[in-house]
């Protein structure tokens, strides 16, 4: 069973270490490689809850010599994507869709903020979430706060467990583009994510 979504807008004490998920082989990852043309960015997502506005999860993609996904304590999954220590691999224009619509459903909308960074701070910021995971439940905003404090440019950023914070921080950047999706399909976040996976195994 798939990790739950972690509900790190409270900051939980966590025992012991992080469970270790799937661990892609490297071929696996060398054979999904996929850059999005143009600038370096890094574009931060934030759950945010519909009734309460209260974050529900953090993630970070990473535009650097590939782009990725880390979703640290996240439950996105699809067959086609390999992951390893909550970084997902291979992230095309049909993966970030599919993980952006799994996450936006009735109950949370997707805040996506981007900001386009040098090749060097979006290398030093692939490194950064390769060495992070796994990461604890409830510490995603923890652990990409800390990935973000690590990148030159970004050490104004306070370490923070809630994701409604770090975007706030985040929007204060000089350059930060924002916008918000919704959807308004189930808010069953497992049956979303089978849904995105059986689409992406689809045939083209």
């Amino acid at each position: 069973m798939r990790r739950i979504l972690c509900a790190c807008a409270i900051a939980l004490t966590v025992a012991g270490c992080a469970k270790p998920g799937p661990q892609a082989d490297q071929a696996s990852i060398d054979a999904v490689a996929f850059r999005d043309p143009g600038p370096a960015y890094l574009t931060l997502y934030t759950m945010v809850n519909n009734r309460s506005g209260e974050g529900g999860h953090t993630s970070l993609m990473v535009n650097a010599s590939q782009r990725v996904i880390f979703d640290p304590a996240g439950s996105f999954y699809a067959d086609i994507v390999p992951e390893r220590n909550d970084v997902h691999y291979g992230i095309t224009p049909a993966i970030e869709k599919a993980y952006r619509g799994a996450h936006a459903r009735s109950t949370f909308h997707v805040v996506r903020q981007k900001i386009e960074v040098t090749p060097e701070q979006a290398q030093i910021a692939l490194q950064l979430v390769q060495e992070a995971g796994p990461v604890p439940g409830a510490y995603c905003a923890n652990a990409t706060s800390r990935v973000l404090q690590g990148i030159p440019g970004f050490s104004g950023i306070k370490t923070t467990f809630f994701p409604v914070n770090l975007q706030n921080q985040f929007e204060k950047i000089p350059g930060v583009v924002t916008d918000k999706y919704y959807e308004d399909d189930s808010d069953d976040l497992q049956k979303a994510l089978t849904e995105g996976n059986t689409n992406l195994n689809a045939p083209a």
